[in-house]
């Protein structure tokens, strides 16, 4: 009997996102599960509050399209079968849990900077979307790259 059936690997395809490979491979080999991916894209008008004086459909598709090939290069470096990668533009956690709950995804995976203070009192995206999940959630520490 495998722990996990479906796992959803949400990842913000960042260098520290790198961190998370391992681990995330492992899990899914001991339960034999499949995996899937997803990344969000707020879209740019979220940071204007949706009323921007210009269209920002080309920059979006660029983004789009700038993350769909991050993506591949994430899934390539997995070296696991990924079931379904999803890019999607939308609120992090809302979409997140959306394609969880579609998928009947029996865990979610992501990694959490762990910061502490102000950052942690606001909340973070990991804990968003540890509190609307229907199912687990497994939060993986990663720590900023230096450069």
């Amino acid at each position: 009997m495998s722990v996990y059936k479906h796992i959803l690997l949400a990842t913000d395809l960042s260098a520290e996102a790198d961190q998370l490979i391992d681990k995330v491979k492992h899990l899914a080999e001991f339960s034999k599960a499949e995996l899937s991916l997803i990344h969000v894209i707020e879209p740019l008008s979220f940071a204007y509050g949706g009323d921007v004086p210009m269209d920002l459909t080309a920059i979006q598709a660029q983004l789009d399209e700038h993350a769909q090939s991050k993506m591949n290069r994430f899934s390539g470096l997995l070296n696991y079968p990924v079931k379904q990668s999803h890019v999607v533009s939308g609120h992090t956690e809302t979409e997140i849990h959306k394609v969880a709950d579609e998928q009947g995804c029996d865990l979610i995976i992501v990694g959490s900077h762990g910061r502490h203070g102000l950052a942690l009192l606001l909340g973070s995206t990991a804990n968003g979307i540890l509190h609307g999940a229907k199912c687990d959630v497994l939060a993986v520490r990663v720590t900023e790259k230096e450069e």
